[in-house]
């Protein structure tokens, strides 16, 4: 798991062992989180393995959910056939890029009344866990390229598994941990701070946004 401070700087923030996406493998790497003294984040990003949003509620119940488009999309795709996948990808690809919560219901929409009849699986793999879909429009705009995918874990695991890879197989679990979270703490000190970093403390303050944009709350007086 890697995580971002309030001023927007990433941190490895835990490295474990489990069995996959069981729920009793992230519930021991959520509660390890919690016993260091991690207090609640604000929001965290995953793909659809259902292990962490099990044990989520349980243990950070204040903290919102977020799925990652990526693994979204190749999931509707690859219920499709060939012949209409270019198709299909081309419309659901705009979805998580509507500039409002909206236009992306909108476009949703469209999706389904385009492909339903003949697709009923692509549709249902789309709306399925929608909310979690969409939870990044109530975050900064600026922040919408790190929320909208899990690639802030991806992208410096790739080059992990580089390595573990050309390793072929390690003998002991705990060797192989030692080697990635050596790996990952030089790859922390190249980790970029998250764009609109400085939006991080309103994000913290649990300043409300909408569509990107911060609701401005009008107080009135009144005078007799």
């Amino acid at each position: 798991m890697i995580g971002a401070d309030v001023g927007g700087r990433k941190h490895v923030l835990t490295i474990e062992s489990g069995a996959r996406e069981s729920t009793i493998a992230w519930s021991n790497v959520l509660k390890s989180l919690q016993r260091r003294g991690l207090a609640s984040p604000k929001l965290v990003i995953g793909d659809g393995h259902l292990g962490i949003w099990a044990v989520l509620r349980d243990i950070y119940p204040e903290a919102d959910q977020g799925r990652c488009w990526n693994h979204k999309i190749l999931n509707v795709i690859d219920q499709f056939p060939r012949r209409v996948q270019h198709k299909a990808e081309a419309l659901v690809r705009q979805i998580p890029q509507a500039e409002t919560l909206a236009a992306a219901n909108r476009l949703r929409k469209r999706f389904c009344d385009e492909f339903g009849a003949e697709f009923p699986k692509g549709v249902a793999t789309l709306e399925r866990d929608w909310e979690r879909m969409v939870t990044f429009y109530r975050y900064p705009k600026e922040h919408w390229l790190h929320l909208r995918t899990s690639n802030v874990v991806e992208s410096p695991f790739a080059a992990v598994r580089l390595r573990t890879d050309a390793a072929k197989r390690y003998k002991k679990v705990a060797n192989a941990t030692a080697a990635i979270w050596k790996l990952m703490m030089v790859a922390e000190k190249g980790f970029r701070r998250l764009q609109g970093y400085e939006l991080m403390a309103k994000v913290d303050e649990g300043v409300e946004f909408k569509d990107g944009i911060e609701v401005v709350k009008v107080s009135r007086s009144y005078a007799a």
